[in-house]
């Protein structure tokens, strides 16, 4: 690419999306937008980024395309579908999905890419929405050396943690670890909290105590507090948690990997979601045990 800061076309402006794109143009980057819903890319509009009426029309005029939709089946439409990326992108264009999707759709995404001179990586994110607002996520990359050279000032403004883990693919691998680890700390946070409770301590004096130690994580200093609050909100859906577990079980049954943790989270989370609870934050999980 040359010294002209690229165009950016932004596909999903979601919860994560939206604080992304505005990173982005916040950082003099000029942005493309479209989603299904017009009316959830209003704010970044309004801020200066130009709407584009299609898929294909923001595909064949941007010079960087990122992407973070919902479920793997709108990672396929937005690429593959007629009027989709693969076909309208033009040649050089670099393409990003950050969606956490499977694996090997990843692979298909970068090989079909390939083949007509596009550059596709796989970037999914962590850190939530904190994160996304704050420009310090977590980015698991994979595909091409040059191409992650090439789009490096991008993820720069969007994370701080970013590592190119190897092929296509191996972006949505480390995700999926990444939520795994999660799957099963969730469980822990809100065993401790509904333990503290129960012996009559104030749990917000205990989170004093452990989130520091070594029982602390993300999940334990951010989350464990919105619980305390009854704050359940999303920073991440528990409907995608769902989604990315559900990926995760495949991926490991494939390998013919046991995960009984991730199963017993996939299980509470799938009850959670069941009483109505599929548009909250993640954190929600701690109704069960309430």
């Amino acid at each position: 690419m040359g010294t002209d800061k690229p165009l950016i076309g932004f596909i999903g402006t979601g919860v994560m999306g939206k604080s992304m794109a505005q990173n982005l143009m916040d950082s003099g980057y000029s942005i493309a937008v479209f989603t299904r819903t017009k009316d959830k890319a209003q704010e970044l509009l309004d801020k200066g980024a130009v709407w584009k009426e299609s898929v294909a029309e923001l595909a064949n005029s941007a010079d960087i395309i990122i992407t973070i939709v919902g479920y793997p089946t709108d990672v396929e439409s937005v690429y593959f579908n007629e009027g989709g990326i693969i076909e309208n992108a033009r040649q050089g264009t670099y393409v990003i999905d950050m969606t956490t999707s499977k694996p090997k759709l990843a692979v298909e995404i970068f090989e079909k890419a390939k083949a007509r001179g596009i550059s596709a990586l796989d970037a999914p994110v962590s850190g939530g929405d904190i994160g996304a607002k704050s420009g310090k996520l977590a980015i698991m990359v994979g595909g091409e050396q040059q191409a992650f050279h090439e789009v490096k000032p991008i993820f720069n403004v969007l994370g701080e943690n970013i590592i190119l883990q190897g092929d296509a693919g191996a972006g949505q691998h480390t995700k999926l670890a990444n939520q795994i680890t999660i799957a099963t700390n969730m469980i822990g946070v809100c065993e401790a909290i509904a333990y503290a409770r129960k012996t009559g301590l104030n749990p917000s004096r205990v989170l004093d105590s452990i989130t520091t130690g070594a029982a602390g994580s993300f999940s334990l200093s951010k989350l464990a507090p919105r619980m305390l609050e009854g704050d359940f909100a999303p920073g991440f859906y528990v409907k995608h948690f769902i989604k990315d577990m559900t990926i995760a079980l495949e991926s490991a049954e494939e390998m013919g990997l046991s995960t009984p943790g991730l199963s017993l989270s996939l299980e509470l989370y799938q009850e959670l979601a069941e009483k109505g609870e599929e548009d909250s934050g993640t954190q929600a999980l701690i109704k069960l045990f309430d």
